[in-house]
């Protein structure tokens, strides 16, 4: 069973850095051509895609958010993170890690539960 675990502060002061990390168990970040993606949820709107890192380490972020999302990933772990510069109140919002594996021709996502961090001093 493939399972994904959020991790990081609830709370972060405006300016500083929002990180957070995804640590899976059940499967391998570095399987052939799997996924490994952060979503989030502000208060009253829709999911917001904002980055990936890929099973060979290449990554990519939303263009909206591109100047202050990375992703990285710690093989050894078995873990990716997220890090958010220059954080606002805006950035308030529950923050989702999921990934993507294939089977053939067949996919399946597996979803965190979330966890909720909260920007405000």
């Amino acid at each position: 069973q493939v399972q994904l675990q959020e991790s990081g502060p609830g709370l972060v002061k405006p300016s500083q850095t929002l990180s957070l990390t995804c640590t899976v168990s059940g499967a391998s970040i570095t399987t052939s051509a799997s996924h490994w993606t952060w979503i989030r949820q502000s208060p009253g709107k829709g999911l917001e895609w904002m980055s990936v890192v890929r099973y060979d380490g290449s990554t990519y972020s939303s263009p909206s958010l591109k100047s202050r999302t990375s992703i990285s990933r710690d093989t050894s772990k078995n873990q990716f993170s997220l890090h958010l510069t220059s954080a606002t109140p805006e950035d308030t919002a529950v923050y989702y890690c999921y990934g993507r594996l294939y089977r053939g021709i067949s996919r399946t996502d597996y979803w965190g539960q979330g966890t909720q961090v909260t920007v405000s001093s």
